[in-house]
């Protein structure tokens, strides 16, 4: 299913997030003008605030609420990907260059800072303190992730265990996040703002599970990025893990971490993870996360909603960028 066509009743009204979110080019300072235009000019899948917007119809259904609590969600990402192309070094994003190959890194890093700023104060709009408390706790959580993701980089002892967790505070949690906040902004009842944290955790674990298998076994066309991207980081994943469980002696991935960026040991690591079944064992995990966040949604009342919430998943575990 495209993306025009995924998101339904809140389709039209995520214009209305985008629209929020360009007027922070909107500044007399021209260079800063153009930074934002740099990082804000390649338009992702706006899953998350379209997530925000969804949750939103479970109860009363406020733009003037929502509006700033999508874009706070949708900047809070763009912001945290700014910060990771720093420190993947990386050249480009979804195919276009990324800030830190134009601007210095420290510029960049600036960069990232004034939209967290920006984000924070979206949050703060809606003036609900439960809604920006849980959007404070949500960047502390992001940022531990990102933080245990960093010191365990080239470190081949981690388990799937602590992948799962690494993943659940890096990803999950803000797709939980703009569940929750959609719903509590509406006066949901707790059952359904718990529900909807539910649905949003797992399709969360699940997109970014889908996500890893993707650097494997992906078009590089397709997903803006060379294949292997993560095993170049020193960034193990589920289907690297799974590689290094089965061969745990004599395994390309412990020979490329010791060498550092050796093209020979990438390629056979992932030609080796495509021409096994590791694929089809990481696709059953994210399935089994689906799952849960289907049966999350049998808490919610049958509307249009709901059944764009469940199409989403088919999308998380069908897509191919």
């Amino acid at each position: 299913m495209k993306l025009d066509a995924l998101y339904g009743p809140v389709q039209q009204d995520l214009d209305l997030v985008e629209e929020a979110i360009d007027a922070l080019r909107d500044l007399d300072f021209q260079p800063m003008a153009e930074m934002l235009d740099l990082v804000l000019a390649a338009r992702g899948k706006r899953l998350r605030p379209a997530l925000a917007l969804l949750a939103g119809k479970f109860g009363r259904y406020r733009l003037d609420l929502l509006v700033p609590l999508a874009a706070s969600i949708e900047l809070l990402h763009t912001a945290t990907l700014v910060h990771d192309d720093v420190i993947d070094n990386a050249a480009t994003r979804r195919g276009r260059p990324t800030a830190n190959s134009v601007l210095r890194n420290t510029t960049t890093v600036m960069l990232g800072d004034y939209m967290f700023a920006h984000a924070a104060d979206f949050a703060a709009c809606t003036g609900n303190i439960e809604v920006i408390r849980l959007f404070s706790q949500t960047v502390m959580t992001i940022a531990r992730g990102e933080i245990v993701q960093d010191m365990t980089a080239y470190d081949t002892r981690q388990t799937v265990r602590q992948y799962l967790q690494r993943i659940a505070g890096k990803t999950a949690s803000l797709f939980a996040t703009a569940c929750q906040g959609g719903a509590l902004l509406t006066g949901a009842s707790e059952d359904r703002v718990e529900a909807l944290k539910d649905y949003g955790y797992n399709l969360g674990m699940a997109f970014q599970i889908v996500d890893d298998i993707l650097d494997f076994v992906g078009d590089e066309q397709e997903m803006g990025k060379p294949v292997g991207s993560d095993l170049t980081q020193g960034t193990l994943t589920l289907p690297s893990l799974l590689l290094l469980d089965r061969y745990p002696k004599s395994n390309p991935i412990r020979k490329l971490f010791a060498r550092r960026r050796r093209q020979e040991y990438l390629s056979q690591a992932v030609e080796m993870i495509r021409q096994s079944d590791i694929p089809r064992e990481s696709y059953q995990m994210a399935e089994s996360f689906a799952k849960e966040a289907e049966e999350a949604l049998t808490a919610l009342p049958r509307n249009a909603a709901r059944r764009t919430l469940r199409d989403i998943l088919a999308y998380v575990l069908e897509r191919r960028s």
